[in-house]
């Protein structure tokens, strides 16, 4: 009996891993290459992010999105992917997830597959480390463009190296106001349909030092001699831009911080200006962006 049991024991091991179900395979990636046909050929390709789980949540953004959209179609200059997420700010393969299509090809482009990333989100942001890097060398290596909007200047906060790419971090903003505004480059793409001096009603931002327009080529600005005496506080320099063009490594970056209220993406002249700055973005158009020296600070008249 004993000598039974004995033989049972030894057999129970090899009957348990007979039992244990295999490891399951990875799951395969994508071969290299694997894309469908370009649905948009001999366009430009511009991804919009506009990824707010962790901001503000503008209410112009939906109509923005449409307006980018619309322009680039209707002039047959760039196809837009609309998303707002941030699953595609990556150089990674994509593969589907869940039972249906875990592992597979869905048909998903990453940033190998644009040629600008237009930024309309807000907030910390969730994206990963690895998703960070290829944001940055997307621009700065790549050569590839970045148009930062209304409220990008208050995105990833905690992300320095994003604060650099777009030159700026903003300290407070006026309340929607109609302020004066000077032209400080008609010559860049799109610029021009503005006046030199000229008034518009948004809500406008005042960056933290020690960004100074030194940093970067300002297009507009806003008018100090024309604010109250506490706005003008707000930068004791004088110094608001509102809408600058850089490089940054290879890559160009223009940042738009109008566009707070819905009505201004139905301005003719804003939508002009904003489609020559993504033409810009996405190499499209030429203009220099060499960062001049920032104007004298303005003094109000009669002093």
């Amino acid at each position: 009996m004993m000598r039974k049991l004995m033989m049972l024991a030894g057999l129970l091991p090899a009957v348990a891993l007979a039992q244990t179900p295999p490891a399951a395979p990875p799951p395969p990636r994508p071969a290299p290459g694997m894309m469908s046909a370009d649905p948009w050929p001999g366009m430009k390709k511009l991804l919009i992010i506009a990824d707010v789980q962790t901001g503000w949540h503008h209410d112009s953004i939906n109509h923005a999105m449409g307006v980018i959209e619309q322009m680039g179609r209707e002039h047959g200059e760039w196809a837009t992917v609309i998303r707002t997420d941030s699953q595609l700010v990556t150089k990674a393969p994509i593969v589907g997830q869940g039972t249906r299509y875990g592992g597979k090809f869905v048909n998903a482009r990453n940033l190998d597959q644009f040629d600008a990333v237009f930024y309309l989100g807000s907030g910390a942001g969730a994206l990963s480390d690895q998703q960070k890097a290829d944001l940055l060398s997307f621009v700065k290596q790549d050569g590839k463009g970045f148009i930062a909007g209304h409220a990008a200047t208050v995105a990833y906060y905690e992300w320095p190296e994003f604060t650099q790419m777009i030159g700026a971090f903003m300290e407070s903003e006026f309340r929607v106001d109609t302020m004066q505004l000077i032209n400080e480059d008609p010559a860049f793409p799109g610029a021009g349909v503005f006046p030199k001096t000229f008034t518009y009603t948004d809500q406008f931002p005042v960056m933290r030092m020690p960004f100074t327009s030194k940093d970067a080529h300002v297009i507009l600005r806003l008018d100090p001699t024309k604010m109250t005496p506490e706005q003008r506080k707000t930068r004791p320099d004088d110094d608001f831009p509102v809408v600058w063009a850089k490089s940054y490594g290879k890559g160009r970056v223009y940042n738009l911080t109008i566009g707070h209220q819905e009505q201004v993406w139905d301005d003719p002249k804003f939508r002009e200006m904003t489609r020559q700055g993504i033409r810009w973005a996405l190499g499209l158009v030429e203009a220099r962006v060499d960062p001049p020296a920032p104007p004298p600070a303005a003094k109000p008249k009669g002093k």
